[in-house]
């Protein structure tokens, strides 16, 4: 049962805050007043950089931290996302993707806390020609995506208490991604190859922090909160490739640069080797979670309208 406060504010964690998303749940939350009709503490957390600190590698730390601060809600923003590096470094990769949201979900478990955490399009093969559902079965093509789906079946067998939200191709005005990285080189190189046959939906940070807190202030005013939990999917709606993404960018790029740009080759994913096998069609079918929180998702392109807005605001002149 969940273990909700009678006076107090509801304590909620937040794990990864120097992250994408762990760092959009932080800023979002700072402007939160309440979740359900609960006033909120929000204690932020990373591996280094804030008052509280976790290192995901070290079970025994885990234990402690929620031991120590019994919080009724944890949403985990922390993972190993080098996708490429993953191929060489499985056991780190598995201990914080696999292994920690496990002792994470085990650890609330005993004091009646909720569990969200993230996992990822690329716990999937690529091989389907219609958008996932929650219930087709994975088949992860690369470390990264099975460590994702360890830390999954680790969630599920230790707690009811959890809400999974798989989402995909996560970007934002700030961090290492694939917005930022194709407008620096869009800015820097005559031509630009990208890889045209990846189809996803690209998913901003912003918008995952938004859903994330809609749907849990619906489950905490809702008094059959456990018909709520277990795996959703969360993308923007719509879908394009790596090619497609680059365009927009590129484009939106041109609006506002008086300097050349580059050029964009579209390639196949075989000109274009990585250690890690990609999915070559990984959009995630959302209709579980519009319809159970009655939530209509936007379309990518205008969570990415918004981002970039963001983006030009913030970039040095």
């Amino acid at each position: 049962m969940l273990n909700l406060p009678t006076a107090s504010a509801l304590r909620v964690m937040i794990l990864g805050v120097n992250g994408q998303v762990g760092w959009q749940l932080q800023q979002q939350g700072l402007n939160l007043k309440t979740l359900g009709r609960f006033p909120v503490e929000m204690i932020p957390i990373a591996r280094q950089g804030t008052p509280l600190t976790l290192d995901l590698t070290d079970p025994w730390a885990i234990q402690m931290l929620i031991q120590t601060y019994q919080p009724q809600i944890l949403i985990n923003g922390a993972a190993y996302t080098a996708v490429d590096r993953a191929e060489s470094e499985p056991e780190l990769a598995i201990k914080i993707n696999g292994t920690a949201p496990g002792i994470l979900a085990e650890e609330l478990d005993k004091i009646g806390g909720l569990l969200i955490h993230y996992s990822t399009d690329y716990v999937f093969d690529g091989q389907s020609t219609t958008p996932y559902l929650e219930t087709d079965q994975t088949n992860p093509i690369n470390v990264y995506g099975q460590s994702k789906r360890i830390g999954e079946q680790a969630i599920q067998a230790s707690t009811n208490n959890y809400l999974i939200l798989r989402t995909s191709w996560v970007y934002d005005s700030r961090g290492k991604n694939f917005l930022l990285t194709m407008g620096q080189l869009a800015q820097t190189q005559p031509q630009l190859k990208v890889v045209k046959d990846q189809i996803g939906s690209p998913t901003s940070a912003p918008l995952i922090a938004r859903i994330t807190y809609q749907i849990l202030g619906q489950l905490l005013n809702t008094p059959d909160w456990q018909t709520l939990t277990g795996l959703y999917h969360l993308t923007a709606q719509g879908f394009t490739s790596w090619y497609g993404f680059a365009e927009k960018i590129v484009a939106h790029l041109a609006e506002s640069s008086s300097h050349p740009l580059a050029a964009l080759i579209p390639i196949p994913t075989r000109d274009y080797p990585t250690a890690a096998q990609r999915p070559a069609f990984s959009r995630l079918n959302c209709q579980k979670l519009q319809k159970t929180f009655g939530i209509t998702l936007p379309a990518w392109e205008r969570e990415f309208g918004i981002v970039w807005q963001t983006w030009l605001q913030s970039r040095p002149t």
